[in-house]
This record gives structure tokens, C-alpha cells and sequence, in this order.
């Protein structure tokens, strides 16, 4: 099978926003306690996070990190998880039906993504909570010593403001599931308020504004809409959520299932475009996908039900071949729709719906880490305008699927070309040519590659056999002369089915 991937170094996107590697850590399962947190294991450090998880965690190179939730912060009140933590109160939470210690909290986090050099990306309670309390926490987290609630973070030993810039209002609003649940127009008038009293504790926050969670609820877009007209200038960012799954394992559907990805995102965009120009506002609307992943294994009909416990096992998803293709899936169409999207947020981190699972001492990486490392070790630049010529076949519910799934970055500080490509194919190998610019620049060597692949779209990694799906050297590319253009080398791939591969290439001119 023959593609072409042809691109123009002039033809840019946009610049791709670091954010957009971002992560989400919310009080579920075992993601934070068993997962970054954990005093008494083996590997904890002074802070009682696990040195082994925070190094993995480190490879990926996260950037937002989203937090405390995600459901959990619909009943959330932020003053549980500060001060001293024997006097801190267990709660129950209601959304995944388990006991909250409140051991980590407020300062534990962002002492946590200073040292990782995560954006602190939190959100506010909209569900049980009201704007003044957001507000508060707000003050505690950005404000100056001399007001009662940022002298309360000094009593709790951080004299200096936290800065965080990044906050989300609410989560889910429009999910019936959802504690505080409400209609539109209703969720609407509540953000604005809560943007606005932000904003004057802190001019310099962005906010994210609850878009609609799922495109499969009858108010799809409907809710978008409404909350983009009432909240004009007060807000900066809309959300877009999306899960997927292989529940009719149909593998050729599945891969092609991020066809949809790129739709919501378009259909998003152009609903912030209609509404910027129609209303009049001073700047649009851009695009924060800040819950994405495959997941449809761990969702039984008890899967939100923790029975009351401190840290149940929910929602810990076990990884395959497949999946890491659609999580690739998932990159390109932010990478290629950088105009919109500027932060996105994989969820989650570790053991629910991660790319690594802890059991006692020990940590494994699934299979959807690898292509994550991957694509975050080349993500500086700017997005250029990728147009593939490959063959295609038809799928059930994602209409007519190219073989190939590319997208690619343009490093001018370090003149590097990164490509990222994709074969869906379970069969046949793809022999791949980049045409680059039409004869006017060069692809001098390929400085790097690597790639995830393998023969069953089922293979999955376990504690017993951790490396049956992993990321390794790539090299496969033949630099010969291309067309009339004698000088000119045109990269030719050989991608093996069921494989994605990430490639650096110094660029000449």
C-alpha cells in the first residue's frame, strides 16, 4: 500500500500550545491516594508522593494538569484539603461513593506541579459550591499577604501566591449525572458570575466555561450555544469532553473512530466563531478538550460505586495496541486544529484510565504511554497544514477512514520537521513518501524515530510481561532523490501494520 503525506513549510496552523499536552488528576479511585500519593510505600519520598510514578509521569512531559476533578469537585469544598492535616475532616463524596481523607489537598498539588513543572489547571465547585466560594479559594491561591483568605494560606506555611492562571467553572454541567445538574441557560448565568468575580480578585486568570460533555446528549451544541451567548467576554475557553471505546470489537471502526474527534472539534470551533461574530464580542471563544481517552471496559453498572472505601479500585481500564492507536488518534487532531484547541487534558494520569497502573510497590506502564512520550518529546512548534493522499476503506458509524492518520510539527528555532503517521491497517504494510514543499526544502537526515506496533491489536502489557507493547528505535526511512529535483531528499517510510511512529528530520533549504 502506497500514501503520500505532503506538507509546505509555509502552509501553518497555528502554533501548538504546550497546554495541549496536558493531564488530569482528580480525587477518583486510586489516582491520587495509591497513585502519586502514597506515604507508605517503598518509594515515597518527604512529601509522601511515589518517586517511581512522578518519574514516569515525568517522561510525559504533562503540561496543564487538571484538578481535583472531574465529578469529584461537584461536592467538593476546597477548605476540607488545607491546613493541618490531623485536623482535616474525612467526607464522603458522593460522585464516586467513596471516603475522602483530605490528606491531599490545595497546597499538596501545586507544591506537586511546581516541582513537576505542571500549569496548575483547577476547578471550581459549581455543583454544591456558589461563585463567592470560588472566589475565596481564588484569593487563597493568588492573592497577596493582607487579606483574610490569602493570610490563611501564610498561617498554612505558603507566604508566597501560588499564581495560579488556569480555572475551569464547574465540570459537566449539562450531565444529568451531575451533582447540581442544570439547564443551560441556568448553568450559563452562574459561570458568568463566577468568571466575573474572578476576574476582579484576578485579572490575569483564563477560565474555562463547561461546554457540553458528550456529543451524544440531546443537547449537543444546543448547550454550547447558550453558554457561549451568555457568558460573551467573561470567558476565555469552552470545554469539549470525549471517551471511546471498542465495545463491538470492530477494530477497523475503532481506529477511525478519531474521524468524529476532528468533527466535534470543527463543529465546536465553528459554534465560538458564529457566536464571536454574531454577538459582537472583543475576542472568541477557543477550544479546551479537557477529558479525553479511550475508556468503555471499566464502566459496568457499578463502575462509579466505591461502596464507601478509601481509594476502591474504579475505572482502571487495562491498555492495549488498539488503544494506543486511537491515543495517537487523538493527538494529530489536536496537533492538525492547533487554531482552536489550546489545552487538552488526557484522562486521567495514573491507575484510572491511565497510562500506568501501580499494584503494591510496583508500577506498570500500559501500552497508550508510549505514543504519549512520543508525540511529547517533539511537541514544540508549529502545526503545518497536512494533506495525505492514501487509500481508504468504509466504516460502520465513522464513514469513509483513510489508511493513514498524520499530522506533523515544524521546530524553526531548532529546524527540525517532526512527522507523525499512523497505519490503520491490520494487514498490509505502508510504504509512505513525504513530500515536503514541493522541491523548495529539504529533509537533510532523520535525527530520530521511534515506534509502537505490533502484530495483535489485543496485545496488552501486564505486570508479568510489562514490555509486549512498547516504543522502540525507528530508522526505517530511506532518504533518496526525489522527482526533477536531483538535490532534494524525499523521505521514504516503511510503517508495518497496526503502527504509529513518530520521526524528527533536520530540515535543510
Amino acid at each position: 500500500m502506497n500514501a503520500t503525506i505532503h506538507l509546505h513549510p509555509h502552509f501553518i496552523i497555528d502554533e501548538v500550545d504546550p497546554r495541549v499536552f496536558g493531564g488530569f488528576l482528580e480525587h477518583l479511585g486510586r489516582a491520587v491516594y495509591q497513585g502519586v500519593y502514597e506515604p507508605a510505600s517503598r518509594h515515597a519520598d518527604e512529601s509522601g508522593c511515589r518517586r517511581d510514578v512522578l518519574a514516569a509521569l515525568d517522561r510525559l512531559r504533562f503540561t496543564a494538569m487538571r484538578y481535583p476533578g472531574g465529578n469529584f469537585v461537584s461536592g467538593y469544598h476546597w477548605l476540607d484539603g488545607v491546613g493541618p492535616k490531623d485536623q482535616r475532616p474525612k467526607t464522603r463524596d458522593l460522585a464516586w461513593q467513596s471516603l475522602e481523607p483530605n490528606q491531599f489537598g490545595t497546597n499538596e498539588f501545586l507544591a506537586l506541579a511546581k516541582r513537576m513543572r505542571w500549569t496548575p489547571m483547577m476547578a471550581v465547585n459549581l455543583g454544591t459550591g456558589t461563585p463567592e466560594e470560588a472566589r475565596q479559594w481564588l484569593e487563597y491561591c493568588n492573592g497577596e499577604p493582607g487579606t483574610k483568605w490569602a493570610d490563611l494560606r501564610v498561617e498554612h506555611g505558603f507566604k508566597q501566591p501560588h499564581d495560579v492562571k488556569l480555572w475551569c467553572l464547574g465540570n459537566e454541567m449539562d450531565g444529568h449525572w451531575q451533582i447540581g445538574h442544570l439547564p443551560a441557560e441556568q448553568y450559563a448565568v452562574l459561570a458568568q458570575q463566577t468568571a466575573l468575580m474572578m476576574k476582579m480578585a484576578d485579572p490575569t486568570v483564563e477560565v474555562v466555561a463547561c461546554g457540553s460533555c458528550a456529543v451524544e446528549l440531546p443537547t449537543y451544541l444546543a448547550w454550547d450555544r447558550a453558554v457561549l451567548e451568555h457568558c460573551r467576554d467573561a470567558i476565555d475557553y469552552v470545554s469539549l469532553h470525549r471517551y471511546v471505546g471498542n465495545a463491538d470489537n470492530d477494530t477497523p471502526n475503532f481506529l477511525a473512530c478519531t474521524n468524529s474527534v476532528d468533527e466535534q472539534i470543527e463543529a465546536t470551533d465553528a459554534l465560538c466563531k458564529f457566536v464571536h461574530q454574531y454577538r459582537k464580542t472583543k475576542r472568541r471563544v477557543y477550544l479546551s478538550f479537557d477529558e479525553w481517552n479511550v475508556w468503555y471496559r471499566a464502566r459496568d453498572g457499578a463502575f462509579a460505586d466505591g461502596r464507601g472505601k478509601f481509594a476502591p479500585h474504579l475505572l482502571e481500564e487495562v491498555y492495549n495496541l488498539e488503544d494506543a492507536l486511537v491515543v495517537a488518534g487523538f493527538l494529530n487532531s489536536f496537533i492538525r486544529h492547533a487554531d482552536a484547541v489550546k489545552v487538552a487534558n488526557l484522562a486521567q494520569v495514573v491507575n484510572v484510565i491511565a497510562p500506568m497502573l501501580t499494584r503494591g510497590d510496583e508500577l506498570l506502564l500500559q501500552s497508550i504511554f508510549y505514543p504519549l512520550e512520543m508525540y511529547a518529546k517533539r511537541r514544540e512548534g508549529r502545526s503545518l497544514r497536512v494533506v495525505t493522499d492514501a487509500p481508504s476503506y468504509d466504516t460502520k458509524k465513522h464513514g469513509r477512514a483513510s489508511y493513514l492518520d498524520a499530522s506533523a510539527i515544524l521546530n524553526p528555532r531548532t529546524r527540525e520537521l517532526s512527522v507523525f503517521a499512523t497505519n490503520r491497517s491490520l494487514e498490509e504494510p505502508m510504504e509512505l513518501e513525504l513530500d515536503v514543499a514541493g522541491g523548495t526544502t529539504s529533509l537533510r537526515k532523520l535525527t530520530s524515530g521511534e515506534i509502537v506496533t505490533g502484530s495483535d491489536p489485543k496485545l496488552s502489557n501486564t505486570f508479568e510481561q510489562p514490555q509486549r507493547v512498547t516504543s522502540r528505535p525507528f530508522a526505517e526511512v530511506s532518504l533518496g532523490s526525489g522527482g526533477s529535483s536531483s538535490s532534494r531528499a524525499t523521505p521514504r517510510v516503511k510503517l508495518p501494520p497496526l503502527s504509529v511512529a513518530a520521526m524528527t528530520f533536520e530540515v535543510g533549504s
